[in-house]
């Protein structure tokens, strides 16, 4: 959150996006602060982030249950409460668009420590990139039958990070994400087994 504690407080208690910004917006030009303009891009970043990564954490958890029949996490968590305990989870998480050449759009500290990128570097990977060029047929197959199957639930493979580093994956979860209509939006994949090679 900003240094600023007006515009820290007027984010406060004020859920859902639209409402957050209008607040904010309104509260600022009310007060006439000059002191506030300056956060109020940096304040409208961060709630559009906070908001994006709790519908994408809502997707990724519902469309696992869906598959799987099991949670992803522990049930009733509110949105805010579900981002975070995924992105904190002790097991790597990634997603991945449906672009022709799909790239990650998700990773949690898990993903990026294990794959030693940032969010940034991370979110602009092609998903591919993530195996080595030997091991990306197999992994273009395993994404083929999910794609026809919906999910698989033992999938095992050679990754690499950043570095060079090669490490194993086993029994990985992979499924399909599934927007609010039923239309598949990506796909995503779970593990918490993995040895460095």
């Amino acid at each position: 959150m900003p240094a600023c504690p007006f515009c820290a407080t007027a984010l406060a208690g004020k859920p859902g996006l639209a409402r957050s910004i209008v607040w904010v917006y309104r509260s600022i030009i009310d007060r006439r602060d000059a002191k506030c303009h300056h956060h109020y891009l940096d304040i409208m970043n961060e709630i559009i982030t906070a908001e994006m990564a709790s519908r994408h954490a809502a997707v990724l958890a519902r469309s696992y249950q869906h598959w799987t029949g099991r949670p992803l996490m522990p049930e009733n968590l509110a949105r805010c409460e579900l981002a975070a305990g995924l992105f904190n989870a002790p097991f790597v998480l990634v997603s991945h668009g449906t672009e022709a050449d799909p790239v990650l759009n998700y990773g949690n500290q898990a993903a990026l420590t294990l794959w030693e990128m940032t969010w940034d570097e991370l979110t602009s990977t092609p998903s591919r990139l993530t195996a080595e060029a030997p091991n990306r047929e197999e992994r273009a197959r395993l994404l083929d039958q999910v794609t026809r199957q919906g999910f698989i639930d033992n999938y095992s493979g050679v990754r690499i990070s950043k570095s060079g580093r090669r490490f194993r994956i086993e029994r990985a979860i992979v499924w399909n994400l599934l927007a609010d209509t039923g239309q598949v939006c990506g796909q995503a994949a779970t593990f918490a087994q993995w040895e460095f090679l």
